[in-house]
C-alpha cells in the first residue's frame, strides 16, 4: 500500500512539471504536450525572426529609379555621354557634357578638382596616372540609376558602375563603384556641374 501511494505521489510530481520518469536513453522532452516557452526561449525566438527579415530586406533587388519620364531621360542623356565619350577617348564629346566650371572627386591625386577647366585638369591628371602604373584601355560600365533626382533645373544622380582596364597587361576591375552626378539646366539643356566615383 506504502509502495503504491508513493508511486501515485511521484506520477502527480512528474505529471506537474511536465515532465515523465525516464530511463537511461529515454527522450527526456515531456512526453504529453503542450508545454510553455521560457521568457528566454520566447526573446530568442523573437530575435531570430527579426535578424532573417533584415536580412531578406538586405538580400533584395537594389532600388532601381523610374527613367521613364522625358525629363529623366533629358537628365541621363549628358551622363551617358560623358561615359561614353570617356570610354571611346573622344575627350571633346565628354568636355561637350559638362560645364566649364564644376567639381571632380576621383581615386587617384590629387583626388579633387575644381573651377573652370576642372575637367580638362582631370583628363590630364588621369592620363598622366594611367601613364605611371602601366593602366590603358579603362573602361566604365553603368548599371540602372538608383536615383535621377530633379528638381527645378537641378538635378541629382547615383548610379552603380564597373571599371575595367589593363595594368600591365593585365586585366584587373573594380566592381559595385557608385558614380553620383550633379547636373544643371541652362539654356543649352542638361550639364554635368560636378561628379564624383566612389570605387568599392
Amino acid at each position: 500500500m506504502a509502495n503504491a501511494k508513493a508511486a501515485r505521489g511521484l506520477d502527480t510530481l512528474t505529471r506537474s512539471k511536465l515532465v515523465e520518469p525516464t530511463v537511461k536513453g529515454s527522450n527526456p522532452w515531456p512526453a504529453s504536450p503542450p508545454y510553455a516557452l521560457c521568457p528566454m526561449h520566447t526573446r530568442l525566438l523573437a530575435l531570430t525572426v527579426t535578424v532573417l527579415a533584415m536580412l531578406q530586406q538586405s538580400c533584395a533587388a537594389p532600388r532601381v529609379a523610374d527613367t521613364s519620364s522625358p525629363e529623366s531621360a533629358a537628365v541621363m542623356a549628358p551622363v551617358r555621354q560623358f561615359v561614353n565619350g570617356f570610354n571611346a577617348g573622344d575627350t571633346k564629346s565628354a568636355l561637350a557634357a559638362c560645364a566649364d566650371a564644376m567639381s571632380i572627386i576621383d581615386e587617384f591625386p590629387p583626388y579633387e578638382w575644381h573651377g573652370a577647366g576642372a575637367l580638362s585638369k582631370w583628363i590630364s591628371d588621369y592620363d598622366a596616372d594611367a601613364k605611371k602604373n602601366g593602366i590603358t584601355e579603362g573602361v566604365v560600365t553603368i548599371g540602372e540609376p538608383r536615383h535621377v533626382d530633379i528638381t527645378a533645373d537641378r538635378a541629382y544622380v547615383v548610379i552603380p558602375a564597373d571599371y575595367a582596364f589593363q595594368m600591365k597587361g593585365t586585366l584587373m576591375k573594380e566592381s559595385g563603384s557608385m558614380f553620383t552626378f550633379a547636373l544643371h539646366k541652362g539654356g543649352a539643356g542638361w550639364r554635368i556641374t560636378g561628379w564624383s566615383w566612389s570605387k568599392n
